[in-house]
C-alpha cells in the first residue's frame, strides 16, 4: 500500500517531467528540416475556424464588464476622465490574453487533442514512426506554431472589440463622453502594455498546443481515452496559463515602471 501510495503522489512530478521533455523536443524539431508548410497553413485555418467566433462573441462582454466595472469604481473617485485609459489597460493588459488563452485551450486546445488522439488510436502516428516519419517535426511543431500565430491575432481580435464594447457601455450606460474615453486612452497606457499582452499571448498559445498535442499523442483506451485525453489537456492547460499569467505580470511590473497620468 506504501508503494502505490507513493507512485500515486510522485505520478504528478512524472506527468511535469515528461511534458517538459516533450517540450524539448518540439523545441528541436522547429530547427529541422524540411518545414512543413503546407501543414502548417491548414492547422493555423483549423484553429482559427474553431476559435474566431466564440472569441469574437465573448470578448463583448469582457470589454462590457470590464466597463461597467471600472466605471463605476472611477466615478466614486470622481475620475471619471480616467475611464477609457483604465479600461484599455484592464482588456489590453490582463483581459484580452486572459480571454484568447481560454479560447485557445477549450476550443483549440481541445480540437487539437481530439485530432491527435484520434490518429494515436487508430495506429496513424505508429504507423508514421514505421516509414520513418517523425510525427513531432511532421505535425506537433506546425501544430504549435500554428497555434501561437492563431493566439497573437486572437488576442488583437479581443482587445479590439473588448474596447469598442466599453466604449459603447460607457457612453450608453454611465453617461460618460466619447472624446473624454478616447482622449485618455494615453493617459495610463503605454507601448509596452501592448507589447506584453501580445508576448503573453505568445506564450499562451505555445503552452496550450504543447499541452493538447502532449495529451492526444498519449491517448489510450480507445475513444473514452481520447476524451479523457481531451479534458485533461483542457484542466492542466487552465492551470499552467494562470500560474504564468500571474509570473509574467509580476516580471513585467518589476521591469516597466507604470506611467503616472
Amino acid at each position: 500500500m506504501s508503494n502505490l501510495t507513493a507512485s500515486r503522489v510522485l505520478a504528478p512530478i512524472g506527468t511535469a517531467g515528461n511534458l517538459f521533455a516533450f517540450g524539448l523536443d518540439v523545441g528541436r524539431g522547429l530547427f529541422r528540416r524540411p518545414f512543413q508548410l503546407r501543414e502548417f497553413i491548414q492547422q493555423a485555418w483549423f484553429i482559427a475556424s474553431v476559435t474566431i467566433i466564440p472569441t469574437a462573441l465573448v470578448a463583448i462582454p469582457f470589454g462590457a464588464v470590464i466597463a461597467l466595472q471600472v466605471g463605476g469604481l472611477i466615478k466614486q473617485f470622481g475620475a471619471q476622465s480616467f475611464t477609457g485609459s483604465a479600461a484599455v489597460l484592464a482588456v489590453v493588459r490582463e483581459a484580452g490574453p486572459i480571454a484568447t488563452s481560454l479560447l485557445i485551450a477549450g476550443a483549440g486546445g481541445a480540437a487539437i487533442a481530439a485530432d491527435l488522439g484520434a490518429r494515436k488510436i487508430r495506429e496513424e502516428l505508429d504507423a508514421m514512426m514505421v516509414l520513418g516519419i517523425d510525427p513531432i517535426q511532421r505535425l506537433v511543431v506546425p501544430l504549435v506554431l500554428a497555434c501561437m500565430l492563431v493566439a497573437v491575432f486572437l488576442n488583437g481580435l479581443v482587445s479590439v472589440v473588448g474596447v469598442a464594447g466599453g466604449y459603447v457601455f460607457n457612453v450608453v450606460l454611465q453617461d460618460g463622453t466619447p472624446g473624454a474615453y478616447l482622449s485618455s486612452f494615453t493617459a495610463l497606457a503605454q507601448l509596452p502594455d501592448l507589447w506584453q499582452g501580445m508576448v503573453k499571448a505568445l506564450v499562451f498559445g505555445l503552452i496550450a498546443a504543447i499541452v493538447a498535442c502532449y495529451k492526444g499523442m498519449r491517448a489510450a483506451g480507445g475513444p473514452k481515452g481520447v476524451g479523457d485525453a481531451v479534458n485533461e489537456s483542457v484542466v492542466i492547460t487552465f492551470m499552467l496559463l494562470f500560474v504564468v499569467n500571474f509570473v509574467m505580470s509580476a516580471i513585467y511590473f518589476q521591469l516597466v515602471p507604470p506611467k503616472t497620468g
